[in-house]
């Protein structure tokens, strides 16, 4: 997949922008604050439903705007989607599809994006918060529908924590709370479904993780990934499993046995404690965990490779071929020798998204058509070439 085209309107610091992209690497260059991560993060927008730099979406809607608007021409092979979605300040987004209405969900269906940013580094340093932000993400690119079920999750998450505030504020306790009960049969049926899919994304994650990491790091320190789950006793505290026993029961029944042993906790805290919400996605290296262990190095080479590991899972289950790659301001975060092993390892898909603010900074091996940004303006290298020869 490649994106053609980029227009935006009222998309942070750009009341109007026009971006053309070609297949293979584009290179765009500015001095800090000028605009270039917003066009990534515009296109990143389209894949995952969301911002790598925020958890809102009212700050990508321009000052003194309620709406902003990001249309992108696609290229599948020989087959174009035109797709749009409104950003709204408040209320539901918008979505358009070929020009014709459709689900903001259905987005990722059509724009497969990874992205490399210097903020990958809190996905390994970070809380856990960012570790299942990234998994997310990855699981709607992945399979779309899980934006709806996580969304869905969230609302009842919601509702459930406000009834336990009330109950706690009134000191309802126990049986008298009888509402919680159908609260709990929603969030055990969403909460599963998220927490079974996380789980199968660690397992396909692994080889080609292990894969990246020797590619990036040039040494084996057998990469892996696990997940710390509430519903099997984790301490959120922690971040480790307080019951280690393997068990025969089903996602739901753990779910469920974990809600009813934390009720009481729950009702004096006014806070559902159980939950794919309460999971960390806990990395090790050596077998150590990254977090706390790992060198400054370690962790880059980690959280390249998740990203890394994400584009090829991708490459491989996606039928509209390779997702784009966006690489934000990452080369300036990176010692020479890991530029250019991301450099030869990215190279090669179909499109590679660059972004600068130094030049020379990036590998000769991605740079090719050049666009400069000052300002919010958007200066095209080649179309000013075509046109002045």
């Amino acid at each position: 997949m490649i994106v053609e085209h980029l227009n935006l309107v009222d998309f942070r610091n750009y009341s109007t922008a026009d971006l053309t992209l070609h297949r293979g690497p584009n290179v765009l260059v500015g001095r800090n604050g000028q605009g270039k991560t917003n066009l990534a993060e515009a296109i990143v927008f389209l894949a995952t439903l969301g911002s790598h730099r925020v958890s809102s979406d009212a700050p990508m809607v321009r000052d003194g705007k309620e709406s902003a608007f990001v249309r992108a021409r696609l290229v599948h092979g020989e087959r174009n989607v035109l797709v749009e979605v409104q950003i709204n300040r408040q209320g539901s987004n918008k979505a358009r599809i070929n020009g014709s209405p459709g689900r903001t969900a259905d987005l990722p269906r059509y724009a497969h994006v990874v992205l490399f940013a210097p903020e990958d580094l809190q996905i390994v340093r970070g809380d856990p918060s960012a570790r299942r932000r990234f998994a997310d993400q990855l699981l709607i690119q992945r399979t779309p529908r899980m934006s709806a079920v996580i969304g869905d999750y969230e609302r009842v998450l919601k509702q459930r924590t406000a009834l336990l505030k009330s109950a706690r504020a009134r000191g309802i306790r126990g049986e008298a709370l009888t509402t919680l009960d159908v609260w709990d049969d929603k969030l055990i049926s969403l909460g599963s479904e998220i927490i079974d899919a996380r789980m199968r994304l660690a397992v396909d994650l692994q080889p080609p993780l292990a894969d990246a990491y020797l590619a990036i790091a040039g040494e084996d320190h057998k990469p892996q990934l696990s997940w710390a789950q509430s519903i099997r006793g984790v301490d959120p505290e922690e971040g480790e499993n307080t019951d280690t026993d393997a068990s025969a029961a089903t996602t739901p029944e753990l779910f469920r046995e974990a809600l009813l042993a934390k009720r009481n906790a729950e009702l004096d805290r006014g806070l559902t404690l159980v939950g794919p919400h309460r999971d960390d996605l806990v990395m090790r290296v050596r077998d150590l965990p990254v977090k706390g262990y790992a060198s400054h190095g370690e962790s880059w080479s980690m959280a390249l490779s998740l990203r890394l590991a994400s584009a090829e899972l991708l490459r491989t289950e996606s039928p509209a071929g390779d997702p784009v790659l966006i690489l934000d301001d990452v080369f300036a975060e990176l010692d020479a020798d890991r530029r250019q092993r991301l450099a030869s390892l990215t190279a090669d898909y179909e499109q590679v998204i660059v972004t600068a603010a130094v030049e020379a900074d990036i590998p000769a091996v991605l740079h090719a058509h050049v666009v400069r940004i000052s300002a919010g303006t958007i200066s095209d290298e080649r179309e000013k070439g075509q046109t002045d020869g």
